[in-house]
């Protein structure tokens, strides 16, 4: 009974993080927008005009996320619908987990690719997608499937495929507009004219122009940066959400670990959808690789969280040297 309080805790304190993180990262645009308006005008008027037009801009691209960003991501993946006369056994699983989480089937998906993985995504549980590679299907056992889906489920019933859509865009739409600033000072755009040493706003034009260059550097990693913070902690929640509903931890160990030491390259993942994944997708020993902003903890760490469920030790040094490199 513990156990199940503290579940509910955490999925309120993970819906309050999500609040608070679209919160933030909107005041880091608000703040670019302001810092770059008023370095480039010198002038308060100009200052709110593109703040407004930033932050309008971004919560535009967040709507249009909100209502279709889903179709986007499965679409850009190259995912297929299916029901339970196409495949059966994968439809029936989902909907074992669906029950055991309490919300409404999803519509499920399967991605010809021979990488293991999974995501889910939606604005919420009445509209959420999963989509499964066919490497999963074919290289997971039942228990193993189930602990996948039952992690990717728990985010279903978190709100983490509402948050990953919006506060995707939201930081996108700050390293876009820091990205248009840099373009437009590099070539000239942002010089000030003769006349704008007439007004006493000339020095503090000056500086906060220069403020405006470096939040346009720093800015987006930031943001980025908080995002990622967020995500880890939303996949470590999802991976004890799934124990939850399994009441086996031992299927999501063995599945992790199946996943991690699989080297085959899930082509149709990107850097702008990877976070959706169950395990990053962008394997360590390919060039597009960036352990810097890894969109999930280590899967030697999610193992070991789940080992301390049981009251097992954790990893060997052996296991830990075979699974780090990979992941």
């Amino acid at each position: 009974m513990t156990t199940r309080s503290n579940f509910y805790d955490q999925e309120a304190a993970n819906r309050r993080e999500s609040i608070v993180l679209v919160v933030l990262v909107l005041l880091i645009l608000a703040t670019l927008g302001f810092a770059i308006g008023y370095g480039t005008s010198g002038q308060v008027s100009g200052a709110i005009a593109v703040t407004t037009i930033a932050v309008v801009v971004g919560l535009l691209m967040s709507v249009g996320s909100y209502f279709g960003g889903d179709k986007l991501v499965l679409g850009s993946s190259g995912a297929r619908e299916v029901n339970s006369e196409t495949a059966p056994q994968l439809t029936n699983v989902v909907q074992e987990m669906a029950l055991a989480a309490g919300v409404p089937m999803p519509k499920v998906y399967i991605i010809d690719d021979t990488a293991p993985n999974a995501f889910a995504t939606g604005r919420d549980p009445q509209h959420a997608s999963v989509a499964i590679t066919t490497g999963l299907l074919s290289k997971l056992d039942r228990e193993e499937l189930q602990g996948v889906l039952g992690h990717e489920l728990s985010h279903v019933r978190n709100f983490d495929i509402r948050f990953s859509l919006l506060v995707a865009v939201l930081v996108g739409s700050i390293a876009l507009l820091a990205d248009f600033f840099l373009r437009f000072t590099f070539w000239g755009g942002g010089r000030r004219s003769s006349n704008d040493s007439r007004d006493g706003g000339g020095g503090l034009q000056a500086i906060i122009f220069v403020v405006a260059i470096l939040l346009a550097i720093l800015a987006p990693i930031f943001a980025r940066l908080v995002q990622l913070a967020v995500s880890r902690q939303r996949e470590y929640l999802a991976d004890a959400s799934s124990v939850e509903l399994t009441r086996n931890p031992s299927g999501l160990e063995r599945a992790l670990a199946k996943i991690a030491g699989d080297k085959e390259v899930l082509e149709v993942a990107n850097r702008a959808t990877a976070h959706l994944y169950f395990t990053n997708p962008i394997k360590k020993f390919e060039e597009r690789s960036s352990s810097i902003f890894s969109t999930h903890p280590p899967i030697v760490d999610r193992i070991n969280r789940l080992r301390q469920l049981t009251g097992e030790g954790p990893l060997g040094a052996g296991d830990i040297a075979a699974l780090q490199g990979l992941d």
